[in-house]
């Protein structure tokens, strides 16, 4: 399964740190972005596609110990 890394945009106060992206399948990222579908993130959240991970961005620690677990 290809993933990709994308931000959900979590609402946090400006003490708890930066937004966290999380890991999604590949090929919902377009669908979502156009049409506004949900996505499923490999912790299970879901949210619209709203915009893509930066290099260094980051990464949701549940999605994270999933994706590395696959050995990929």
């Amino acid at each position: 399964m290809s993933t990709e890394v994308l931000e959900r945009p979590e609402l946090k106060d400006a003490d708890t740190g930066p937004e966290m992206f999380h890991y999604v399948r590949k090929e919902k990222i377009a669908e979502s972005a156009v049409m506004g579908t949900y996505v499923v993130a490999l912790c299970g959240e879901t949210f619209p596609v709203t915009k893509a991970a930066k290099p260094g961005s980051p990464v949701c620690p549940k999605c994270k110990e999933i994706y590395d677990s696959w050995g990929e």
